[in-house]
């Protein structure tokens, strides 16, 4: 038996998918690059990196972090993910852009070819039925089925364009997050809200006989699992070779982010029927027994060799927080080590440049690196932190020659996820020691249990970990509208050019719930 949620880090605004023996699972990556995550299953509980759709998006001057501006919370949301007569097609919009985005490709790890599907189209999801006539299903509160051109370029003259689900009652969130079927000659949509009488996340959906016909339907899932009222709902279904049918759903958990909860399910007359409850552990059989998979986060000892024409790509495991400047960071300048060096000025750590990080997974996770600050100007700032609105970080720094590690956090006014942090603001310093050198090694330590959501930092002193600061509350918030991560990184306050060596990066997930 596994634990469930299958994955405790952040995988929201799940697309789920069966070819053959294979599942295949989008999420919603937003800022972060290369974007689009693609998951890979045989069991539908174990997962590993199958691709990133993307390097880049748009390049645009908000997702380099350039002049002031950022994507934080914005980016990709809520992918759509379909394989149909030998081609996968993934479709999103960004929020940022305001474009709806399609990607193509004969294999799972691509190439992926790009085009803009005209329009927008918030959560929608494709859908090819009998006839190979093509939809998009999209919106929010009014659900509307839109027929696009063959060619995918956009709504297709004359063709279909109607509501299909209105959201009629008391709301904090309206329908949205749909997900459209044809199983067994008819047609399904499944969507996500918050109505004022359930007060959390429940799963509904309504079915119809025709795309042409009336759509009926209602709540099908509410269950929070018995956690904090977090209800599970949004996602894809999919069914097993066996014939057997799975909602992949997610669930808030705090300052770690949404993470996927199963839920299995099956049909009564054509009316899908969820489990009363998400069951706390859950077993499938695999159509690939034995089989190993790559791990979601990882170590990594940057020993990177250059392939192509020079290139060198990062092992799937690291996403940096907006589009890379590649010239500004190598893994092959100095065999393992990740060197990142600064090109412009930047007020803190939620605008520092290739900052290169990995989703932080629950319950309790640490990090260590070594961090060479030789080449560090001053005013710079060099470590290891949490990434979100409310960071912690610990960081190496440098004044009138002098180095010192420092304990800086970003602290919230309030609890709620409402509120932006993003701004020119330097975070709260709680501790600053001095050092007599510019190697240090350091720690990062995450408790997400309970949703404590609890950061603190270390450094090694000789043998031993001496803790620096406080212990840190992170609050998730929807100004990066994202799970936490660990991320190294570097910036300058008074001039470009700093140079931080990072090393032997260790990562570990510690106390994990126990699979049997």
């Amino acid at each position: 038996m596994y634990a469930n949620p299958i994955i405790w880090a952040d995988y929201p605004d799940l697309d789920v998918i069966r070819v053959k023996d294979t599942y295949y699972m989008v999420s919603t990556t937003m800022h972060m690059m290369p974007g689009c995550v693609i998951l890979r299953s045989y069991d539908l509980i174990q997962w590993e990196v199958a691709t990133h759709v993307y390097d880049r998006l748009d390049d645009t001057p908000a997702q380099r972090l350039e002049d002031g501006q950022q994507v934080y919370g914005k980016g990709m949301w809520a992918a759509s993910l379909r394989y149909h007569q030998g081609m996968f097609y993934v479709v999103f919009v960004a929020n940022d852009t305001r474009k709806t985005y399609l990607y193509t490709s004969t294999s799972i790890t691509g190439v992926w070819n790009k085009q803009e599907v005209e329009g927008f189209y918030h959560d929608c999801s494709l859908f090819f039925d009998d006839d190979d006539r093509i939809y998009l299903i999209h919106g929010n509160t009014e659900i509307y089925l839109t027929e696009l051109s063959p060619d995918l370029s956009g709504p297709k003259p004359g063709g279909v364009q109607r509501l299909i689900v209105k959201d009629e009652q008391p709301y904090h969130l309206g329908y949205e997050g749909a997900h459209f079927y044809k199983i067994n000659g008819k047609y399904y949509v499944f969507l996500i809200h918050i109505s004022k009488a359930s007060g959390r996340r429940t799963q509904a959906f309504y079915m119809a006989d025709s795309l042409e016909g009336h759509f009926v339907g209602g709540e099908v899932f509410n269950d929070d699992m018995g956690y904090f009222n977090a209800g599970v709902a949004q996602g894809g279904i999919v069914d097993t070779p066996e014939g057997d049918w799975y909602a992949m759903l997610f669930q808030d958990h705090g300052a770690i982010g949404r993470i996927p909860v199963l839920v299995p399910l099956h049909f009564e007359h054509d009316v899908p029927v969820f489990a009363s409850e998400a069951p706390k552990l859950i077993d499938i059989s695999s159509s690939r027994p034995g089989y190993r998979y790559n791990p979601l986060v990882d170590s990594d000892r940057f020993d990177y060799i250059a392939g192509d024409e020079g290139r060198i790509r990062l092992r799937d495991i690291w996403q940096w927080n907006h589009t890379p400047h590649d010239e500004l960071w190598s893994v092959t300048e100095k065999p393992g080590v990740y060197r990142v060096r600064t090109g412009q000025i930047s007020p803190n750590l939620t605008f520092a440049v290739n900052t290169l990080t990995q989703r932080a997974m629950g319950p309790t996770c640490e990090a260590t690196v070594m961090l060479d600050g030789s080449d560090l100007n001053d005013g710079d700032f060099a470590g290891l932190c949490f990434l979100i609105g409310t960071y912690g970080m610990i960081a190496l720094t440098r004044n009138q020659g002098q180095f010192h590690l420092v304990m800086q956090a970003r602290k919230s006014e309030d609890s709620s996820i409402f509120g932006n942090l993003i701004d020119q603001e330097p975070a709260t310093e709680y501790a600053r020691i001095p050092v007599s050198g510019p190697v240090v090694t350091l720690k990062a330590f995450g408790d997400f249990v309970d949703n404590q959501d609890e950061c603190s930092f270390a450094y090694l002193d000789g043998s031993e970990w001496r803790n620096i600061g406080i212990h840190h509350q992170m609050i998730y918030k929807l100004d990066h509208f994202m799970g936490c991560r660990i991320g190294l990184f570097i910036y300058s306050t008074l001039a470009i050019g700093g140079t931080a060596d990072f090393s032997d990066f260790k990562y570990s997930v510690i106390n994990t719930q126990d699979n049997h």
